[in-house]
């Protein structure tokens, strides 16, 4: 059921943790005269962690896989089409055992865009962004995003990034 994964964790710790089944967020990378760039999000003030940099993403609805989350919150968070991007692979950044011996995951779905696209933000964004890589550490970013940018980076440079998407014929 869509919105069913609204809602949060409570961690063995204490911790609250957003999304019933997990969460996921896209790490989305295109062209840049430096490089690649990545798109990030400026989260609203009123928002868990506002102010901070990070990915578009939030809560997996029970019927979903991470890709499929991430993809769809890309599209609500910044207007992006699953057609414009060629979704690479998935990488878990963030384990906890919840209350109750549950377990929350949040996943990073590396992407490839063709070109830098036309971004939409919704209310839970104060700005969408592309960004040379280099410089996201420059930023200040959400805790989890920050935690797991070295090793999302690490991992995305063991994958050529896609200059066209594959066509169908």
């Amino acid at each position: 059921m869509r919105g069913d994964g609204d809602g949060w964790v409570l961690s063995d710790t204490g911790a609250h943790f957003w999304g019933r089944h997990g969460a996921a967020g896209l790490l989305l990378r295109a062209p840049h005269p430096d490089g690649s760039a990545v798109l990030l999000q400026h989260r609203a003030p009123w928002s868990h962690q506002g102010g901070t940099w990070g990915l578009p993403g939030g809560a997996r609805d029970s019927h979903e896989t991470p890709e499929q989350a991430a993809v769809r919150e890309a599209h609500e968070e910044a207007g992006l089409t699953s057609a414009a991007l060629t979704v690479r692979v998935s990488v878990v950044t963030a384990e906890v055992v919840g209350s109750g011996g549950t377990q929350w995951t949040y996943t990073t779905v590396i992407a490839d865009a063709p070109a830098m696209l036309d971004t939409v933000p919704n209310r839970e964004s104060s700005e969408l962004r592309w960004v040379a890589e280099d410089e996201v550490a420059g930023l200040p970013l959400h805790p989890g995003f920050a935690a797991s940018w070295p090793r999302l980076r690490e991992v995305a440079a063991t994958i050529p990034l896609l200059a066209t998407l594959p066509t169908d014929d």
